[in-house]
């Protein structure tokens, strides 16, 4: 019986380098991680209230409530939002709608998301906390083992938990507020998912790489982590 041959030194090397950085960067993001609130600058309670004063003020009109948040956001935070509103398709989950990336870094990300037409799919599960602020339309969720749905209509917060996970869906047309904070990079595995095993649109997984890189060096080179 041939007998098993040791690896041969190179390869033992390269595994204990890998190794070494694995658990150095475990470390570095546990470490990170008890203190990542000092990172963020959105305030969840300003954005919950900003949303529900946009649908106060302009009602019915979805396009005057994004225009009234992105402008006061841009005077609270002024450098950290993209104030180019450049909509892109948003397939993940195996829903789709369409987005609007206001801020992406590697602790948080705020976007606009919706559709005019409905959609339903999987929520993911994801390394960060995310606040759905529904703007116009409704979201429902279900959680497996319940027998009603969540219910969240305009001026609502649909807060999934990092870690959980949800059936997610827009009946007829929705826009929310979406944000996350916790660790935003893992999650972009999710959001390209879709694009290259079922849509094959390599436009808009460039045009969404492109944007969202350039959000977040753009953010690392201010300091913003």
């Amino acid at each position: 019986m041939p007998q098993n041959q040791p690896s041969p030194p190179g390869i033992s090397r390269l595994l204990a380098i890998l190794g070494l950085l694995t658990a150095l960067l475990a470390s570095v993001v546990y470490v990170i991680d008890q203190d990542l609130d000092r990172f963020y600058i959105f305030e969840m309670d300003h954005l919950h209230d900003l949303a529900q004063r946009g649908i106060a003020q302009h009602g019915n009109d979805t396009r005057a409530i994004v225009k009234y948040i992105v402008d006061e956001l841009n005077e609270k935070v002024p450098g950290y939002v993209n104030l180019n509103e450049d909509w892109m398709f948003n397939n993940a989950g195996g829903a789709m709608g369409g987005m609007y990336i206001l801020h992406a870094s590697i602790t948080e990300y705020l976007i606009i998301f919706g559709t005019a037409v409905g959609t339903e799919g999987h929520s993911g599960r994801h390394t960060a906390d995310d606040y759905f602020h529904i703007l116009s339309g409704t979201q429902m969720a279900y959680v497996p083992g319940e027998y009603e749905p969540e219910i969240y209509p305009p001026g609502s917060v649909h807060h999934l938990r990092r870690g959980d996970v949800k059936q997610y869906k827009m009946p007829e047309a929705c826009f929310a507020l979406e944000y996350a904070r916790g660790w935003i990079p893992p999650m972009l595995f999710f959001g390209f998912a879709d694009g290259l095993t079922s849509t094959l649109d390599f436009p808009t997984l460039w045009k969404t790489t492109y944007i969202t890189g350039q959000q977040m060096i753009g953010n690392l080179l201010k300091g913003k982590l």
